[in-house]
């Protein structure tokens, strides 16, 4: 009788399906995954050493830097902690496009971890649609603030620019034929017998299972997991009456389709922050001094959290940054890789739950 032998196998981290440097070990028998571990330590860059003893005009130009893929809700959380903390009030105009920066932001965010999938799972075509529409975002991103990755938009007491009426007009446009793309590239998707057969039924992670690992964002409302969502107790959010989107397939393809789900849903909170869009000043002014906050904020990835602590000058005195991807990537290597029938599907299912390693190791 042939026996099967035991193979310990790692990806990374160098693989051409990540983004960023991680090693996955895989423990096999055959084609079969019988479980795994992740080997992070390959880009940290010890952020928030540097972020102590910084007054925060510096620190808020470093938060949006510990990841450049979601820069702006580091932004946001970092400068709503210090509004909180300091009772410095925000212009309702100011709030609302406060909202429209980081629906865009979590759009672009999105559709780069989509097409890192449809990379993964060799479909290049659609792939390489979804990058073009990324581009569009981006553009719009660059026409509200000025600049498309580390933006620095949202400042204490406001916003740094106004948005004019005609580039309302071009954002609403623009939207108008990222949505008719969006819905395309969703059928592609959903009708893809290729896509099928590597996404469906492939890298499970029960509800149980989710809320065992803590996983958090897109990958645990797609395992029906619609209350974690963050922005549920944003206040612009709740005037917005914003509802989390949810699916229940707990695969890689709903992981995927609940990104194309909030692609939509974000083009309709922008479009409700435009249509309530109030005339009025977009700074109201604040200066942060001493305090201590613990604040959280929707990252595209799920719950991001700040602590931070200031003396009377604004200067960071302590600071501790929780990002949603280390959870993640825990759900994925204890639950969503054990058991996978193939180590075909690893680095799709790694992908699925779209790491982020900068923020992770920051």
């Amino acid at each position: 009788m042939k026996k099967t032998v035991d193979v310990s196998i790692p990806l990374g981290p160098i693989h051409p399906c990540f983004k960023e440097p991680a090693r996955v070990k895989c423990e096999t028998k055959g084609e079969f995954v019988t479980g795994a571990e992740v080997e992070l330590g390959y880009m940290k860059k010890g952020i928030e050493r540097i972020m102590k003893g910084r007054p925060w005009q510096e620190v808020m130009f470093l938060a949006e830097r510990v990841c450049g893929i979601c820069s702006v809700i580091h932004n946001m959380v970092f400068i709503e902690a210090l509004e909180k903390m300091s009772g410095i009030e925000v212009p309702e105009r100011a709030a609302l496009l406060r909202v429209v920066v980081n629906e865009l932001d979590r759009m672009q965010s999105h559709t780069l971890a989509n097409f890192s999938y449809c990379y993964t799972i060799e479909h290049e075509t659609l792939g390489m649609y979804l990058l073009d529409m990324r581009e569009k975002v981006m553009d719009l991103l660059e026409l509200i603030t000025g600049a498309r990755v580390t933006c620095a938009y949202i400042v204490p007491g406001g916003v740094r620019f106004d948005l004019r009426e005609e580039d309302r007009e071009s954002l609403l446009a623009s939207l108008d034929a990222i949505e008719t793309d969006v819905r395309r590239y969703m059928g592609m998707f959903e009708g893809g017998s290729l896509i099928g057969l590597r996404s469906r039924d492939i890298g499970i992670l029960s509800k149980e299972a989710a809320l065992e690992a803590h996983a958090v964002g897109p990958t645990a409302r797609a395992s029906g997991m619609p209350e974690i969502d963050r922005r549920l107790q944003h206040p612009t959010y709740q005037k917005l009456q914003f509802t989390p989107v949810s699916r229940d397939g707990c695969d890689n393809f709903s992981r995927i389709m609940i990104r194309f789900d909030e692609l939509l849903q974000s083009i309709e909170l922008i479009r409700r922050c435009s249509a309530l869009l109030p005339e009025g000043p977009v700074r109201g002014g604040g200066i942060p001094g001493a305090g201590e906050i613990v604040y959280c904020g929707e990252a595209p990835r799920g719950e991001l959290t700040y602590f931070i602590k200031t003396d009377d000058a604004g200067r960071i005195l302590d600071i501790s940054i929780q990002t949603p991807s280390i959870m993640n990537i825990e759900a994925c290597c204890h639950y969503m890789l054990k058991d996978a029938a193939s180590i075909a599907d690893v680095p799709s299912t790694f992908v699925s739950a779209d790491p982020c390693i900068a923020c992770t190791e920051r």
